[in-house]
């Protein structure tokens, strides 16, 4: 690596013997070369992520009594940044005898990058404390660490400080408090200082299209990038990830092929970060193959990468696939977050694998991720789901942190498969001592009471639901047809193909008959006679989606039905000889996983 320095460094001319001196190791002219020579050598390493070299490169600048100079300790700095180094950064920061401005921003900038806020916004302190003011540059490295921290009120503190040092009308520090506020959550504050920006670029308007998917406003959300692309607005990876977020949370797979085929126009298909919410969008709409393939050609996969793919195999029931990627990491040395875990319980407690589910919870804690609630629902689930409902108790007793809405609705979904309604009843109790909860628990304990025959005990979790003022979420499912989304509700008769589809549902049911099918009345979770049961089972919004399906899509194309709420286990079995009697392959989305249904059988195995 020396002789690379030696080589880039200006050679003394034959006439210039005092440069040789130990008294004048540089005269002016080669000083300036030498540093210059060193900064743009710094910069090729930083851009190809070059650490050992950097760190030879850093001890000849030591040596060479080059880190007195505040542009080589920039550039030293955010080599360093960029090669994930933070901690390396804030040492040739302190090392620094001159802190220009530039400094401050580096390493600044430098934690803020590598998920380091709070020494981020330590170090903006510091640096007003010293007598400093920010820059357009510093600015947006504290907004967003806010942004990361989720804390609106520092970001707000910090809007102030922006207003008065003048700063308000920069595009850049106005672009970073919008996505600052957007994705804090603060949406209307961010879009009337978005209407009141004078010149918006790419981070504002990828800032919010970004908020308003996070907040579920994804009309809006599309609005926007469709004014953005009108406009002509040279957009990044970032508003495409986000745009695509919302197609695959609306499920809207037309429009995020299209979307897809932009990203290819414009090389953005390359990005991990398209690449992650590509693999999403096509997971969440059940085309798990078009998933694989996106995941296969992106050159260099991040993390977010990694664990979206890990939860489409998840949730498509390819557990097998789960533990190959999870290798398949390692030996990318990519090393595995809480996130990771999440995703391998998720798919160890919809395959019944508790040994292996509680394998990998021990074996967070070896890559230091301390479980979190969520982990400790999912184990709960795991077990829950297993029919181990006491070991699962046992877990929640044990728990270093208080238990939460979401652990205590693993174990109520655990009580209802195995029809425990006495300790549903307990994890009820201690579930309402948290305060108000959403509708879907009140929701599983007036299930559980009902599949176990407890009408009355059904009747008061219900009442207790309208007493609170909550109402339970209707069941829907849809059915993506070119551009146009047609959503059905139990019983629905509103369709214009009404005739059609009910027609076919009744084809289909001798059809069912005849080849065994015999329908589970247990599942309507309503005190009503028998026949009344019948009809209203058969006519299930997944049901009527299916036919639909059946009616308008040519018999070589999957039918893929979304749905919000589990899917009936009746409709499951139903739909089973479905695909069985039309010879259809039929892809259910219900809110836990994908369902596909194959010549009679699904790849849940029955167990979900």
């Amino acid at each position: 690596m020396l002789q690379v320095v030696e080589e880039l460094l200006p050679s003394p001319s034959p006439n210039s013997a005092d440069l040789k001196s130990p008294q004048n190791p540089f005269n002016q002219f080669s000083f300036q070369q030498s540093y210059r020579q060193i900064c743009k050598l710094l910069l090729s390493l930083t851009y190809s992520r070059n650490l050992p070299k950097g760190l030879q490169l850093h001890a000849h600048i030591i040596k060479s009594g080059l880190q007195i100079i505040p542009l080589v300790s920039h550039h030293l700095i955010n080599f360093y940044s960029k090669t994930q180094r933070p901690l390396f950064s804030r040492q040739v920061f302190h090392e620094t005898t001159r802190k220009s401005a530039t400094t401050w921003s580096s390493v600044i900038s430098s934690f803020a990058q590598n998920e380091l806020p709070c020494l981020a916004l330590e170090y903006f302190r510091r640096l007003i404390d010293e007598g400093n003011f920010p820059d357009d540059h510093i600015y947006p490295s504290a907004t967003k660490s806010c942004a990361i921290l989720g804390r609106v009120d520092v970001g707000g503190s910090i809007h102030c400080l922006v207003v008065k040092t003048g700063y308000d009308f920069d595009v850049f520090v106005n672009s970073s408090l919008v996505d600052m506020y957007a994705k804090c959550g603060q949406i209307k504050i961010a879009r009337k200082l978005f209407d009141e920006m004078p010149e918006r670029n790419v981070v504002s308007w990828s800032g919010m299209i970004y908020g308003y998917a996070q907040s579920g406003e994804t009309e809006e959300a599309l609005r926007l990038f469709k004014q953005a692309m009108y406009d002509d607005l040279d957009v990044n990876d970032f508003t495409f990830s986000s745009v695509l977020r919302v197609c695959g949370d609306s499920t809207l797979l037309e429009l995020g092929k299209q979307i897809h085929g932009l990203c290819v126009k414009t090389s953005f298909e390359s990005s991990s970060f398209v690449g992650s919410s590509l693999v999403s969008l096509y997971s969440k709409c059940g085309v798990i193959e078009a998933a694989f393939r996106v995941f296969e050609e992106v050159p260099v996969r991040n993390l977010g990468m990694w664990n979206a793919m890990l939860i489409a195999c998840a949730q498509h029931s390819l557990t097998n696939k789960v533990f190959d990627l999870l290798k398949e990491m390692e030996s990318f040395w990519m090393k595995p977050n809480f996130i990771t875990f999440l995703c391998v319980l998720y798919a160890c407690s919809h395959a019944g694998l508790v040994e292996k589910g509680q394998y990998y919870f021990e074996l967070m804690k070896e890559y230091g991720i301390e479980p979190g609630a969520q982990h400790y629902a999912s184990l709960v689930d795991l077990l829950g789901r297993a029919g181990k409902l006491q070991e699962a108790v046992s877990i929640i007793e044990k728990m270093p942190i208080a238990p939460t809405e979401s652990v205590w609705g693993a174990l109520l979904t655990g009580c209802r498969i195995h029809g425990n309604t006495e300790l549903a009843a307990y994890a009820a109790d201690r579930v309402f001592e948290l305060g108000p909860v959403s509708s879907g628990l009140h929701v599983l304990l007036s299930n559980a009471y009902a599949a176990a025959g407890r009408w009355e005990d059904a009747a008061k979790a219900r009442k207790m639901l309208r007493d609170r003022g909550v109402k339970k979420e209707t069941g829907l499912s849809w059915v993506e047809e070119g551009n146009r989304v047609h959503t059905f509700v139990a019983g629905d008769r509103t369709h214009l193909r009404t005739k059609e589809i009910y027609q076919k549902l009744e084809e289909l049911g001798e059809e069912m008959e005849r080849a065994g099918y015999v329908a589970d009345t247990s599942f309507v979770l309503r005190e009503v006679d028998r026949e009344e049961k019948s009809q209203t089972i058969r006519y299930h919004s997944e049901r009527l989606a299916v036919a639909f399906g059946m009616i308008t899509f040519p018999p070589d194309r999957p039918i893929r039905v979304m749905k919000n709420l589990r899917i009936c286990g009746d409709c499951h079995e139903a739909i089973k000889f479905m695909s069985k009697c039309s010879g259809r392959l039929i892809i259910v989305r219900d809110n836990n996983r994908f369902h596909r249904f194959e010549d009679g059988k699904c790849s849940c195995g029955d167990y979900w």
